[in-house]
């Protein structure tokens, strides 16, 4: 498995090792030493998956503190457009976006951290999304941010959207609750 650290402070790419053979393939998502070696969350509370036909976009969502979380996420069918937005106050990131082809066939997957907005989107087959979070739901703290106000270049400007997130306020409008914590070295 290798950690690929992004343009996005402690957003990181996740590559595992695909093993393939006759028989079909064998991907292992997450390794917990590996993960604690690196500095990463090991401790998730809920794994949960979304089925998106194409043209459906989900998202930018996040949860506030205190169930502010980290997700381990990786498309198992198909391909999407995933995206993060990094709203940690005092970040040398904060506002940045970060765009990333999700897709089954090369098994890629992200970290995403706390502090971030969350979406994707499915640009042309029917995907399965799985997201292993660090935090259980929390209704009076699930939150997000409109997805066309964070200057992300989308390749849909009308995608499928839940009636949810149409309402959702824009990235100018937003007050984040979410402050930068350097890592120690």
């Amino acid at each position: 498995m290798e950690i690929v650290a992004t343009h996005l402070r402690d957003c990181f790419e996740i590559k595992p090792r695909v093993f393939e053979d006759a028989r079909g393939r064998f991907v292992k998502l997450f390794n917990r030493e590996v993960f604690a070696a690196h500095g990463l969350p090991t401790d998730f509370a809920e794994w949960c998956y979304s089925a998106s036909a194409p043209r459906v976009l989900r998202g930018l969502h996040f949860q506030t503190p205190p169930f502010d979380q980290a997700k381990l996420v990786f498309c198992l069918k198909g391909r999407v457009i995933d995206v993060v937005v990094d709203l940690r106050r005092g970040s040398p990131s904060y506002g940045q976006h970060g765009l990333f082809e999700l897709d089954a066939g090369r098994a890629t997957g992200l970290l995403v951290p706390r502090g971030f907005a969350h979406g994707f989107y499915v640009p042309d087959e029917y995907s399965l999304f799985a997201y292993q979070i660090e935090t259980v739901f929390s209704a009076p703290h699930d939150s997000g941010i409109r997805w066309d106000s964070a200057g992300v270049p989308w390749p849909d400007a009308e995608p499928l959207l839940s009636d949810r997130d149409k309402k959702l306020v824009a990235l100018k409008d937003f007050i984040s609750p979410f402050v930068y914590q350097a890592s120690p070295k």
